[in-house]
């Protein structure tokens, strides 16, 4: 079916159709996306899966491998644990947030230990519940208070995976 352009017929219509919009609207689109593309990648947060769930110990021969150091987010404290060594710190809640100050001071402790002096990874995890919750927030917070105690290869993993998990 054809319309007729230009005759004096009265059911001829002007078929041209305006590009502009669409054109202006593709244009913006291009835009955007080209802007937040270089935020996304900019935004990302590189975390790598660590924990004994991931990575077997390998104790066969009478030589184990090193101690991991493990940081355990729950509800009302933290917890930074050593394995093969059973060794853990507690730190309670200040009020109604985490004392970030004392773990990192925990941290850069075990960072001058013999066991950790030349390692850079560390284990996080974090023991939310729906009946006491442990926000986003804080586990990021946790993982900066790990890089600048000077763990920078910080790996997430869920609380049963830690290397070292203290027994309540």
């Amino acid at each position: 079916m054809g319309a007729a352009i230009g005759t004096d017929d009265k059911r001829a219509r002007n078929v041209e159709l305006n590009i502009v919009p669409f054109i202006d609207l593709m244009s913006c689109l291009t835009a955007f996306l080209l802007v937040t593309a270089v935020w996304v990648g900019t935004a990302q947060l590189d975390i790598h899966p660590r924990g004994n769930a991931r990575e077997a110990p390998i104790c066969d021969d009478g030589t184990c491998e090193d101690p991991k150091l493990s940081v355990l987010v729950e509800p009302d404290e933290v917890w930074i644990g050593v394995s093969r060594v059973n060794d853990f710190t507690r730190i309670p809640k200040v009020g109604a947030s985490y004392d970030w100050g004392k773990v990192e001071e925990a941290l850069r402790l075990q960072k001058k230990s013999a066991y950790f002096a030349d390692k850079t990874t560390i284990e996080v995890a974090a023991h939310s519940t729906n009946e006491s919750p442990v926000d986003y927030q804080q586990l990021i917070a946790a993982m900066d208070t790990a890089v600048k105690a000077g763990f920078v290869d910080v790996g997430l993993t869920d609380p049963q995976g830690l290397s070292a998990r203290p027994s309540l």
